[in-house]
């Protein structure tokens, strides 16, 4: 997939654990799992939005193009 959730690094950055990021912003660690992983078809602007807002980043810092080659 040529799209790449860096929220590995992120969550490494600020110290934080999944379950907690996954608490704050109301999904459950499953979901939050499989975004992490990249297994998601998709992500909700309200969800990216929290996200960016409990990690303080930009949806950029977040996500990664890499075009197929």
């Amino acid at each position: 997939m040529p799209i790449v959730i860096r929220l590995d690094v992120l969550l490494a950055q600020r110290k934080m654990k999944s379950r907690e990021l996954a608490r704050l912003i109301g999904i459950t660690e499953q979901n939050l799992s499989l975004l992490k992983s990249g297994k998601v078809k998709g992500i909700r602007f309200d969800t990216l939005a929290k996200i960016c807002e409990i990690l303080t980043c930009q949806p950029g810092d977040l996500l990664e193009y890499h075009p197929d080659e």
